[in-house]
């Protein structure tokens, strides 16, 4: 390749050979490269290992440049690097490959070339590592919690800085906890605040009768039944949200968590027409529910401990909050005809976990975009959406549902 026709590539989408058979390699566009230098120092690099100008530099030439850079390089990343060049079966390195292996961003088929064949990684595990401080044990402790992957974990512990913090499931549930308080103090009650006559007029709960404010479809997360609802829903939302947020960010995680709540609500207006909804059971479960798939499905590879124990108390305390839904949605309402809140947004949340959540937590640092499970997911999931908006124009007139009174 001519050095002219390697400097017109720079921006164009990337494909580097991975093995025998010539699969392609799409590697992601990065700004965050190494060292932090303008393209023209990339080719002045390049063409130090290419002297002959034939647009390649063999695997031993890349190798000697990962030696020489390798200190400026996480030892994580650098020994991901290696692992790939000892596996490319043509032996040679072109141009664009260069830029991209030198990227500190993977696409799916970046991490599948590494795993493929005898490409391992062989440097010494993660949690074998000694001397780390308190902030890195915390970061390796979450890689173990959540990725099933080796290589997943090391990238991760490397490029996890703490910037910005997982301040998105923080801020839900200082938010849900501050209305508690605040509707706690105002109707003198803390347990079971669902009875009190008060309760369903504040402008946040899920109502049929005032299903045309929109808002209510999302704005329900923040009240709950009670402190034993509230406690719950938190315990869990913390121990599962924060460390997926600090893994997959908060765009991802705020998106499962965003479309588990719409489910929950639109769930509840298809299938228990008449009830209200409060809590934020339909987003903790899908984050849950979604993260509980994930470890069933790299049951192998995920190494957190006590992984058997700690997925079945996950499933009870799911099981204790769902039955409490149940007992209260059938307990006589404290101001009839009006019903207690339903349960139904916890099987709402359920759903969107097992789909669209999998697909989410399952790629990590991949493009989701480029996953057709995303997209086959997220289209049911806009048509769900749809067909909700629809029922709840149209089914309630049609079917001449008794709708309680307005609170």
């Amino acid at each position: 390749m001519p050095k002219g026709a390697r400097d017109m590539q720079v921006n164009a989408s990337p494909a580097v050979a991975a093995n025998a058979e010539g699969d392609e390699i799409e590697v992601l566009e990065s700004t965050d490269v190494l060292p932090a230098a303008p393209e023209d120092q990339w080719k002045s690099l390049f063409d130090k290992y290419d002297p002959e100008n034939s647009g390649f530099i063999s695997t031993e030439r890349f190798r000697d440049l990962l030696a020489t850079h390798g200190s400026e390089l996480d030892p994580h990343k650098l020994e991901v690097l290696l692992a790939l060049a000892d596996g490319n079966a043509d032996g040679k390195i072109c141009y664009q490959d260069f830029v991209n292996l030198m990227s500190t961003k993977r696409s799916n088929s970046f991490r599948r070339a590494i795993l493929q064949g005898g490409r391992q990684l062989k440097g010494k595990a993660l949690r074998d590592e000694v001397g780390l401080g308190l902030s890195q044990r915390l970061v390796r402790h979450v890689a173990y919690e959540t990725l099933p992957r080796e290589v997943d974990r090391k990238w991760y512990f490397d490029s996890y800085t703490y910037c910005p913090p997982p301040w998105l499931i923080l801020a839900i549930t200082i938010a849900e906890v501050a209305v508690f308080m605040y509707y706690g103090l105002q109707l003198d009650r803390w347990v079971l605040q669902v009875s009190s006559p008060s309760f369903l007029r504040s402008p946040l709960p899920y109502h049929p009768l005032l299903r045309a404010q929109a808002w209510r479809y999302l704005s329900y997360v923040f009240m709950h039944a009670g402190i034993e609802h509230l406690g719950l829903n938190m315990a869990m939302q913390l121990l599962v949200g924060v460390p997926l947020e600090m893994v997959h960010g908060a765009v991802r995680i705020g998106l499962v968590y965003v479309c588990g709540v719409l489910a929950g609500s639109l769930a509840v207006s298809v299938a228990d027409m008449t009830a209200p909804v409060v809590g934020s059971s339909g987003g903790v479960y899908a984050l849950v529910s979604a993260h509980l798939a994930n470890v069933v499905m790299n049951w192998s590879g995920m190494k957190c401990q006590f992984k058997l124990f700690r997925m079945a108390m996950a499933l009870v305390c799911m099981s204790v909050e769902f039955g409490r839904a149940v007992w209260l949605r059938f307990y006589p309402p404290a101001f009839p005809p009006c019903p207690n809140p339903s349960f139904v947004a916890h099987l709402g949340g359920v759903a969107v976990g097992l789909t669209l959540g999998v697909v989410v937590l399952h790629n990590y640092e991949q493009r989701l975009q480029e996953q057709s499970l995303f997209w086959i997911f997220l289209s049911v999931y806009t048509l769900f959406v749809f067909c909700g908006v629809f029922w709840n124009i149209f089914a309630y007139s049609l079917l001449d549902v008794k709708l309680p009174p307005a609170p």
